[in-house]
């Protein structure tokens, strides 16, 4: 195995960031199947006992090494900002030492950047992850030494279908179908956004807040177009899966992309609902509900106005959303 050498670690035209995200094997399968990834390589990263680590000396837990995917990646066809959105998405931020059935200390998450502007966007998104946590415990720190896993290890998955990954296929798959890129639309800084917006917008998506039913912008609003966060721009919604539905908010049946949303237990007010948030943003959007007659779907995606903007189909182009017109029509 190798030590790889951080000190030009980034190779013309390409970026690279080492994600530990427990048992390298699934971890490695997901970032390899977005597009923009050009190479993957598991190791083991960060460690602060053993020089030239074996796998079996790793699992003791006394090297220091996380077992770690080192993620080459092109930025011109893929953001730093949603690969992580990605590897938070595939993890329990929450613990420690620990992922799934895995336990030890090799299983701890962590990110290790090795470049100035990766350690800001690091430190960006680890923080809107931050927010929706209850006890946020991934390590971000530099990269120290990483050495290759044994052969064996690379592309486990690949030369054994079928073999144990902790991150189920079916959210590798949906991961892996990213049509929303977040790098385009990050959260802009708390203070530009008490600027932004009006103060019930503000309640509505910094403090989840909830208008008004029947007597809000978007409830009976139909028109041709897009809804986009309110705070960062990113899209959310398309006027297509939007239904009419009678519970006086904007009710729609499905997300542009699934990834967009993230969706936290919610048991305020007596209630068990789930909360849906926007991904780059963490904006308080609304809840969505199942087995509801009324959606086409029978999922009823309830928003409040005040978290979104609307674009019509005729300005899509003109800001930027171009790519999008085919979600409309």
């Amino acid at each position: 195995m190798t030590n790889q050498d951080i000190s030009d670690i980034n190779k013309p035209g390409l970026k690279v960031i080492y994600l530990a995200g427990g048992c390298f094997w699934g971890m490695e399968k997901l970032m390899q199947s977005i597009l923009g990834v050009v190479r993957t390589m598991p190791g083991y990263a960060n460690g602060t006992v053993a020089e030239n680590p074996t796998y079996p000396a790793v699992c003791t837990g006394v090297t220091g090494f996380k077992e770690t995917v080192r993620v080459e990646y092109d930025p011109e066809r893929i953001s730093l900002d949603a690969l992580l959105f990605d590897f938070f998405r595939a993890i329990d931020p929450s613990v420690r030492n620990r992922q799934g059935h895995d336990v030890g200390s090799q299983y701890q998450t962590g990110i290790y950047y090795t470049d100035e502007a990766s350690k800001q966007a690091v430190a960006r998104i680890a923080g809107i992850e931050a927010e929706r946590a209850k006890n946020f415990a991934v390590e971000i720190k530099p990269l120290e030494n990483f050495y290759d896993a044994e052969e064996y290890h690379q592309k486990y998955l690949d030369k054994n279908p079928g073999g144990y990954c902790h991150i189920p296929t079916e959210e590798i798959d949906r991961l892996s179908k990213m049509i929303i890129d977040p790098g385009k639309y990050p959260r802009p800084a708390k203070e530009s956004i008490t600027k932004q917006l009006t103060d019930t917008q503000y309640h509505i998506t910094r403090e989840a807040g909830t208008e008004t039913p029947f007597k809000n912008e978007f409830w009976d609003h139909f028109a041709r177009g897009i809804y986009v966060d309110i705070v960062t721009g990113e899209p959310l919604f398309s006027s297509r899966d939007k239904y009419r539905c009678s519970c006086g908010w904007p009710g729609f049946s499905a997300p542009i992309d699934e990834n967009v949303l993230v969706y936290i237990e919610d048991r305020s007010h007596g209630m068990n609902r789930t909360e849906v948030r926007s991904r780059a943003g963490n904006s308080h959007l609304g809840h969505v509900f199942y087995h509801d007659p009324e959606s086409p779907t029978a999922t009823r995606y309830c928003i409040n106005s005040g978290a979104l903007r609307f674009i019509p189909v005729t300005e899509i182009e003109k800001e930027g959303y171009g790519y999008l017109t085919p979600y409309v029509d």
